[in-house]
């Protein structure tokens, strides 16, 4: 991983903003809690975001495709770009697979253009600034009783369009790799056998 992944931009966002947004990263997890997320084996709840280009995805533009949906809590938060640039670093790799990666927060279309930008994300970022795909997936949350924000959570949907893993403890350092070699063998065991 490159230092400039590690050099989060916090503080043009002035004082307070960076404070709470290192607080939210420190924390990973707010106070209250959502709807209770997908079960693995269910069908993913559907989606339609903009990325930070403005393009719109929606979950059905990916059917027959293995997706890593990972939610984080804030742009330009240490654990944040972490995870981001580790999968950046990564993103041959889930390429070759036939793997999409795609992360999605609660944060606007020019935040995530500046954070792809800064940090040359290869994917996109979905802006999910209804809260409706947080509530959705039961990882909204509400940091310190102030504001809104998503778990760091990840779920991986099959090719089906359900959910095949879920990953509520995210180590931002590690889990892109890890994420990587769960799918891999998720893919090996639904393999038509010979």
């Amino acid at each position: 991983m490159s230092d400039r992944c590690l050099a989060a931009p916090l503080l043009h966002r002035g004082p307070a903003a960076a404070l709470l947004a290192l607080l939210a990263c420190l924390l990973g997890a707010g106070i209250a809690r959502g709807d209770a997320p997908p079960a693995v084996g269910a069908l993913a709840p559907s989606f339609s975001l903009p990325d930070q280009s403005g393009k719109v995805h929606s979950l059905a533009d990916y059917k027959g495709q293995w997706v890593v949906l990972y939610f984080y809590p804030k742009d330009g938060t240490p654990g944040c770009t972490t995870e981001a640039c580790e999968f950046r670093d990564n993103i041959f790799a889930f390429r070759a697979q036939g793997i999409v990666v795609l992360g999605i927060s609660l944060d606007d279309v020019d935040s995530h253009r500046k954070f792809a930008t800064e940090q040359h994300l290869p994917f996109p970022l979905l802006s999910d600034a209804t809260k409706d795909a947080a509530r959705r997936y039961g990882v909204l949350t509400k940091f310190a009783f102030l504001f809104d924000m998503t778990r760091r959570e990840t779920f991986v949907i099959d090719p089906q369009g359900r959910i095949a893993k879920r990953y509520a403890d995210v180590d931002p350092k590690e889990h892109s790799r890890t994420v990587l070699a769960d799918v891999r063998a998720l893919k090996a065991q639904s393999a038509p056998k010979t």
